[in-house]
């Protein structure tokens, strides 16, 4: 869930999913459900250690002798997911060219590579992710919501030209523009509402964008918010 990167103190109904520490049994757990020989346990942790370290050329090798590039980390983060996470650009890039990579695998959080990139303001990654089949709508979050978070005007304009809806809907009813207002600035508020994002919605609480903007750090984003409740969306 987007929420899990940021502090949330002023949102506690979200909740915040809490990773296992469990490295060692999860590694064999992994090993047993993806069919992974003990022989091959070593090239898992050089896997996972090119990713840590943005190592192209070894993640491309261990792909070129059949490693699989879905293959989730001891965290059951995916491959992809976790170098854009990590900013392994190089590495991710990699992957996305890998024929039977999965650019919709979700992690444990319900998360996809593109909303990752969209977090981060990988642009180019998201180009590669798009022409590989990425989903902009999987239902509940969107890479939208998190361009939205992450203050990442380029990005959100980009997934706006490429059609994401605009006024997406979480599981309990926030918008990109609400995560804009309070944790985005105030020029993705502002490419919003400029696009048609409807400062009216309300979350399950019953919370606007201008309540998000109100609780946040910037007031110009609620100023912007306001004057558009004035004049209509788009204005």
């Amino acid at each position: 869930m987007i929420l899990n990167h940021f502090n949330i103190n002023k949102f506690r109904w979200f909740g915040r999913a809490k990773p296992s520490h469990w490295a060692c049994v999860l590694l064999l757990l992994l090993m047993s459900v993806w069919h992974v020989p003990m022989a091959q346990a070593q090239s898992y942790e050089q896997f996972f250690r090119a990713i840590e370290q943005d190592d192209a050329g070894t993640v491309e090798t261990l792909l070129k002798r059949g490693f699989d590039p879905n293959t989730p980390s001891s965290t059951l983060q995916p491959a992809l997911t976790l170098a854009l996470q990590n900013g392994a650009l190089r590495v991710a890039e990699v992957l996305i060219a890998a024929p039977n990579i999965r650019v919709n695998q979700l992690n444990p959080s319900g998360e996809t590579p593109l909303m990752m990139a969209a977090l981060k303001g990988q642009l180019r990654i998201g180009e590669q992710l798009l022409a590989r089949g990425a989903e902009l709508n999987l239902g509940g979050w969107t890479p939208l919501h998190y361009a939205a978070t992450g203050g990442h005007a380029e990005m959100l304009k980009w997934l706006l030209q490429q059609k994401a809806p605009i006024n997406a809907a979480s599981p309990n009813g926030t918008t990109p523009l609400m995560m804009a207002a309070h944790y985005g600035n105030p020029d993705v508020t502002k490419i919003l509402l400029l696009a048609g994002a409807d400062p009216k919605l309300k979350n399950q609480l019953g919370l606007t964008a201008l309540d998000f903007a109100l609780n946040g750090p910037h007031k110009e984003s609620a100023q912007m918010i306001s004057q558009a409740l004035r004049s209509g969306p788009g204005h």
